[in-house]
């Protein structure tokens, strides 16, 4: 649902005389003015806010495609070889721009144009302030979140983060490190909004996946978790990766004690392993106008698992499989599909089953990752003591979410050991969620990830989609050319 649906809730029809013809207004062209005057028309903007954020998850959108990237996935499709030739095997990691390249472009500029109308829409409504706060929280909070889509996608080319009034002007390109203080400068306004709003109530209503996170004072615990996730990707990027340009506060290390401070603020909890899948939820639904979910687990998907997941992983004592990995993929009859199709020598037995049928939801963060957050940000953070800390989490996660037993980690392991055990345990605990790509990335060790035959390589960065590319390439500014453009 887009800002075109405010047609039937933002028109006024026009009463006229019987001596003249009524004058009907384009209910197919409605005005933020026209909105801004009935504040129904917030609950259809934030609607359609979250159904476009949705849209962003699956697909060509962060899960299927970094799953892919990451050699989590494979996408056998017969329609389409790219899928493979294009994602696993681009000469020299180098994605074609005129390929995949818009899923998780278009559609985070669409809702960044949906938000800078909703918060137009805010400002002159009739809402008391603190339900103003609470909307202008609710946007800033998802912008933020669609603007990380495009950053960790994009790395060193950066992005555009500003909306223009006029749509038909462009945008700078800014930084790496622009971009990423922008998000984190936006979900710090997004919390002083939450803050102000007190204990009002939203002025709309939030999806069911939202349950328990629906009022600002508890979706401002989203805020502080993905306040979180960017503050380790910032300081991760820059304690691992030289020459990107990014910066985090005064250091890595303190950049990750500001992480440890939001994430204090979020829904964190290690208080019994029934909380680890706590979290906000995209909804779906086989509902007549809804969206299914694509992920969902079907014997005859094109969709695999890579075959790495189930060799590489972990052992409960005795030798049994890991609690994520039984709850998570199942074996099938192989697919091994014959050249010149693109799945040709990369056959796998196994595929996803985390998602049941089409009406699962998929989570968008959850206490799992926050606790492995936290315990990235501790053993980086400098502090006395905090390693110990660390290592609890660590284990906290093995234990609860794996069946595992403790980590051989010490507070004397080396910083590598300890990556090592943190990217193992992300990689199971948030499978299929587009982690495993960024992660490699974040800390330098993209050359990690398998090549399973030959004439693959590595995905380095998706690239700026060459319409975006065309339309910008007469400029004579270099910003505003696209410094990701051919």
């Amino acid at each position: 649902m887009r800002i075109h649906s405010l047609a039937a809730a933002a028109g006024l029809l026009i009463a006229v005389s019987s001596c003249t013809e009524p004058i009907v207004p384009n209910y197919n062209t409605p005005t933020v003015a026209a909105a801004g005057a009935d504040p129904s028309s917030l609950q259809l903007l934030a609607t359609g806010i979250l159904s476009q954020l949705r849209g962003s998850t699956q697909g060509t959108g962060m899960a299927l495609s970094l799953g892919i990237f990451g050699r989590e996935a494979f996408n056998y499709t017969p329609t389409d070889g790219r899928n493979t030739t294009h994602y696993l095997a681009a000469p020299g990691g180098i994605i074609d721009y005129s390929g995949f390249a818009v899923g998780n472009f278009g559609g985070t500029y669409n809702n960044k144009r949906n938000i800078y109308n909703f918060l137009a829409v805010v400002l002159p409504a009739p809402l008391t302030a603190a339900q103003k706060d609470a909307a202008n929280g609710f946007a800033k909070t998802i912008e933020a979140l669609e603007q990380l889509t495009v950053v960790v996608t994009r790395d060193t080319i950066g992005s555009v983060v500003e909306v223009m009034a006029d749509p038909a002007v462009l945008a700078p390109f800014v930084s790496l490190d622009s971009a990423y203080k922008w998000i984190s400068a936006r979900l710090a306004e997004a919390d002083a909004h939450l803050v102000a709003a007190g204990t009002t109530e939203f002025p709309f209503v939030l999806t069911s996946g939202f349950v328990g996170y629906n009022t600002p004072a508890t979706f401002r615990q989203i805020n502080r978790g993905i306040a979180a996730r960017v503050l380790a990707y910032r300081a991760s990027i820059v304690q691992n990766r030289t020459g990107t340009g990014v910066t985090c506060g005064a250091s890595a290390a303190a950049c990750y004690g500001q992480a440890l401070t939001a994430l204090a603020s979020s829904f964190i909890s290690t208080a019994s392993a029934a909380a680890l899948p706590n979290g906000p939820s995209h909804t779906y639904s086989t509902s007549t106008g809804d969206a299914a979910n694509g992920l969902f687990f079907n014997p005859t998907s094109d969709i695999m698992a890579h075959p790495s997941i189930v060799t590489d992983a972990p052992l409960k004592v005795g030798g049994a499989r890991d609690n994520r990995l039984i709850a998570k993929v199942d074996s099938a009859t192989a697919i091994h599909q014959a050249s010149p199709n693109a799945a040709s020598g990369i056959p796998s037995t196994v595929r996803f089953k985390m998602y049941a049928d089409r009406n699962a939801s998929i989570k968008i963060i959850n206490n799992e990752e926050l606790i492995l957050l936290r315990a990235e940000a501790r053993w980086f953070s400098g502090v006395a003591g905090d390693k110990a800390l660390a290592i609890a989490d660590i284990d906290f996660i093995r234990v609860n979410s794996g069946g595992l037993a403790n980590s051989a980690l010490t507070i004397a392991s080396s910083d590598a050991a300890f990556v090592t055990e943190l990217l193992l345990q992300r990689r199971y605990s948030l499978l299929l969620m587009g982690f495993r790509w960024t992660d490699v990335r974040r800390f330098n060790l993209l050359n990690t990830l398998p090549l399973d035959i030959p004439a693959h390589t590595r995905a380095k960065v998706m690239p700026i989609p060459q319409g975006e590319c065309l339309i910008r390439i007469n400029q004579l500014t270099p910003a505003l050319r696209g410094p990701g453009c051919p």
